[in-house]
């Protein structure tokens, strides 16, 4: 296992439409586990392939909750219900937060690593991590969809009211 870069805006490969995966090897095992390793290194929820320079439709989320896990290879949003506004941040932009609206509940149709198809109703939290990633399957960035920019002093106030 190894700690992979993550791709720093303006990289242009942050905005590519990204590849479906059609070989579910060893290899992408083993890009799994070290995009997860980045991932938790990097105190991050989530991160999709092409934050570490690989334009393929894969993305993990961990919120550390009881769904654990979910790693999500060629995933598309299926069904989604609701609009919530909460504030967001990347790996890919350091110390950028903004407010996103975003809906509240999605299924979402994916991959696991074996190549077998699964689906997963996420709500909240969860829903809006999930998007994130799989926006950024399709180079849709974050900051294309705020609404107000977030300092870092807001940030640790946030949520506490």
């Amino acid at each position: 296992m190894s700690i992979l870069t993550i791709v720093k805006h303006p990289d242009s490969r942050l905005v590519k439409e990204c590849e479906t995966v059609t070989d579910f090897s060893g290899s992408l095992h083993a890009l799994l586990d070290n995009m997860y390793d980045t991932m938790v290194e990097s105190d991050g929820v989530g991160i999709a392939a092409p934050q570490v320079g690989v334009c393929k439709k894969i993305a993990i989320v961990d919120l550390d909750d009881d769904e654990g896990t979910i790693e999500m290879i060629n995933p598309t949003v299926t069904f989604k219900d609701g609009k919530d506004t909460d504030v967001e941040g990347c790996l890919s932009f350091p110390g950028i937060y903004g407010e996103v609206e975003r809906v509240n509940v999605v299924t979402v149709k994916a991959q696991d690593r074996h190549g077998e198809w699964f689906e997963l109703e996420a709500e909240g939290y969860l829903s809006r991590a999930i998007q994130h990633e799989v926006d950024h399957l399709s180079g849709v960035l974050f900051t294309s969809k705020i609404t107000r920019y977030v300092t870092e002093e807001e940030l640790e106030g946030y949520g506490e009211e």
